[in-house]
């Protein structure tokens, strides 16, 4: 491991501590290959495991083509979901754990089955999950005003900051998913609209790609996981005080409360 990647690991270790953006990690340490991204990811994240940090799901990023639009990238990635970013419906999201917070409403999976071993097909990834579940993701970027090239936001284990699942599970057979209409309003006024077909056609296809990319990467999927399978349409931007509700069509609500 060279040394630009440690101190590239620091930097965004030190920011995400700190509450305090920085520059683009791509630029100041020449972290530009998604290879190299993803190793800074997998050191903060192992850090995380190692003060005490619970791995519960994953998460899939940049799915939407108008999110890709707005950060100026052109495939997905993924991250982890750690125990302390999630939040249920309803709950009172603390500003103070965020830096320069976005949100975006999406589907969230739950895994019913491990999928571990080669490649899965798309039956077998399909027999692995249970529901669906309306979701918020609250993204947060290290890199200062969102600055980023996709190995910034993949160093930066995907943009993670929180995420809200909504209350009522739904098998995944019972709705059609491309279908589904999303209306987001923040302080009753619709900020983004979108569907299901946004986020790479399907969400899962979304939630397959990931699947694939973890089989590719020698691991798997676990029983019990989050998969969250990306935005539905464009993130907005919040700020303290702001209340948050997302109407996905079938899946129902999900709200949140800036605090």
């Amino acid at each position: 491991m060279t040394a630009n990647i440690k101190e590239a690991a620091s930097a965004l270790y030190s920011a995400r501590a700190s509450r305090k953006p920085i520059s683009q990690i791509s630029e100041t340490y020449g972290v530009t290959s998604l290879e190299d991204a993803y190793t800074v990811s997998a050191i903060n994240n192992q850090a995380r495991v190692n003060n005490g940090g619970r791995i519960i799901g994953k998460k899939v990023g940049l799915t939407s083509l108008s999110v890709q639009k707005q950060l100026g990238v052109d495939q997905p990635d993924f991250g982890l979901l750690f125990q302390d970013m999630q939040y249920l419906d309803g709950d009172s999201i603390p500003m103070a754990r965020l830096m320069q917070p976005k949100i975006e409403a999406e589907v969230a999976f739950v895994v019913g089955k491990d999928l571990h071993g080669p490649t899965p097909s798309y039956s077998e990834f399909l027999a692995c999950l249970s529901y669906a579940l309306p979701a918020l993701e609250i993204v947060d970027s290290a890199i200062a005003d969102w600055k980023i090239t996709l190995a910034d936001t993949v160093a930066d284990n995907a943009s993670c900051g929180l995420f809200v699942l909504g209350n009522q599970p739904t098998p995944i057979g019972q709705v059609s998913l491309a279908d589904i209409g999303l209306q987001l309003d923040r302080n009753g006024q619709t900020e983004s609209v979108g569907s299901g077909s946004a986020c790479l056609g399907h969400p899962l296809r979304a939630a397959y790609w990931l699947a694939c990319t973890m089989a590719e990467r020698g691991e798997g999927l676990n029983a019990g996981e989050i998969i969250l399978s990306g935005a539905l349409g464009p993130m907005v931007g919040v700020q303290a005080g702001d209340s948050i509700n997302a109407r996905i069509g079938s899946l129902g609500s999900v709200s949140c409360q800036m605090d």
